[in-house]
């Protein structure tokens, strides 16, 4: 405070001085905040005047860093209270651990950390082997914890086990698709599992991380499901097929295009021999949506034929003459009987339709529909019918040739040979045609020298 002279004039200029001095200072804006290097900003107000020599601050900083042997040429400055660090180390934290130091000197305003992180080779395996030594004495300190997790777990997988084994033997009688049965005593292991995982969590104090097990479960299954949403499918698709059932092992059907034997039925997809020797594997979710042709469901089963005649002709001695050969027919069931129907008027022909029945299981279909043509083109011809080509136009660019026979007794043209003697003719099968033996039974005798696909696993009834 200044002193007052005396007098007056000294008194009022005295007052003056005061009063634009306390103006002054009201009015004053205060020292904004300065922002280090590590971005904090100073957390206390700025003095005006320093309360400490920059030069101190600088030394006293320097030779605490030196004392600690974390930092290779630590070095110091301090300008108007901004303490500068500079140097090397070899951690973060231990570079935190400056920054701190620095701000909590008294008279440092701000902080500006410019040390720099050693990455040599020989510092990271330092730092490494360093983790390793507090990851490994971590470790000794929590290892009774470990042990009771272990011994939960342990008895939480047995009493799963146990689980499944009887849930296993009170549906065995009441499931019979073996897939499906795996399927629901896992289901009924899996809650124990999880109350497991729940305890040991909570025993180690982490009932939140415990919850978020447990709350996680469902969306990690959705997640899976997306993920793996073919494989999901074909798996579902095996359960669905070896409950239904559709085809057994060994069955002939065709489906998604494929015609063959059935092998086996996996996880993922349907093994077929087809009648060429080839092993099919078709994905069950393509079997399960497509439309299966079981041909060995049923004992029997029916095929037809067409054969054309012309029209001079008898229709009605005709469909005797086919009618008598597929009752001779040993390969040809009477019942349901065989049927010789007019499917339509051609062209040039009158066109049968022969349907006859026949069993399968014994049988092959193309060698019985081979034999059937022949015999019934054989009886028609020896009977007198006439079996004419489709009709056809012929053109004659130069007009029709007529030829003189002479005596007019010129030679016939050959009409269709018959048989000298049909009965001679008439066999059931010939060598050409191999026997009527379902040829099947051959392909999967033949087949059981090769290396059937994944034929551990069967989910299909024999």
């Amino acid at each position: 405070m200044p002193a007052c002279a005396a007098g007056s004039v000294g008194r009022f200029w005295c007052v003056f001085v005061l009063t634009a001095s306390a103006a002054t200072a009201q009015t004053a804006e205060p020292v904004p905040p300065t922002i280090g290097a590590d971005d904090q900003a100073v957390s206390k107000q700025v003095e005006v005047a320093p309360v400490a020599d920059d030069r101190a601050i600088a030394n006293r900083i320097q030779r605490i860093l030196r004392s600690t042997d974390w930092f290779q040429n630590p070095r110091v400055s301090v300008r108007d209270g901004v303490v500068f660090l500079e140097g090397t180390t070899k951690t973060q934290a231990h570079g935190r651990w400056a920054s701190a130091l620095a701000r909590n000197t008294k008279g440092t305003v701000a902080v500006v950390n410019r040390i720099e992180i050693d990455g040599d080779a020989g510092s990271t395996f330092g730092r490494a082997g360093e983790e390793f030594v507090r990851t490994y004495r971590q470790a000794l300190l929590l290892w009774p914890w470990i042990l009771i997790a272990g011994v939960i777990m342990l008895i939480t997988w047995l009493v799963g086990r146990l689980f499944a084994h009887l849930a296993r033997r009170f549906l065995a009688s009441r499931i019979s698709s073996s897939l499906l049965l795996g399927v629901i005593a896992r289901l009924f292991s899996i809650p124990v599992f999880l109350l497991g995982a729940y305890f040991v969590l909570q025993v180690a104090g982490l009932t939140r991380l415990a919850l978020t097990v447990l709350g996680g479960t469902g969306l990690f299954g959705i997640i899976v499901g997306f993920a793996f949403r073919d494989i999901a499918e074909n798996f579902l698709s095996s359960i669905l097929l070896s409950i239904r059932n559709p085809f057994g092992t060994g069955d002939l059907i065709e489906v998604a295009g494929n015609m063959g034997i059935v092998q086996n039925l996996n996880m993922r997809s349907t093994v077929l021999l087809t009648l060429d020797g080839i092993y099919v594997q078709i994905p069950n979710a393509i079997v399960f949506k497509s439309t299966i042709t079981n041909y060995s469901s049923a004992s029997c089963r029916r095929a037809n034929f067409a054969v054309g005649i012309s029209y001079e002709s008898s229709t009605t001695r005709a469909q005797i003459l086919v009618a008598d050969v597929l009752k001779q027919h040993p390969a040809v069931l009477d019942t349901p009987e065989p049927l010789v129907l007019v499917e339509e008027l051609g062209m040039a022909t009158v066109n049968l339709r022969i349907y006859y029945w026949f069993v399968s299981a014994t049988y092959s279909p193309i060698k019985i529909n081979s034999a059937l043509l022949r015999l019934t083109k054989d009886a028609l011809l020896g009977g007198g019918i006439e079996l004419p080509d489709a009709a056809r136009e012929v053109v004659f660019p130069r007009g029709v040739p007529l030829v003189q026979m002479g005596d007019g007794q010129g030679e016939k043209m050959s009409e269709h040979p018959v048989p000298s003697d049909p009965a001679e003719e008439w066999h059931s099968a010939t060598i050409g045609e191999g026997g009527l033996r379902n040829e099947s039974a051959e392909v999967s005798e033949r087949s059981k020298d090769g290396r059937v696909p994944e034929a551990k696993e069967n989910l299909l009834k024999s």
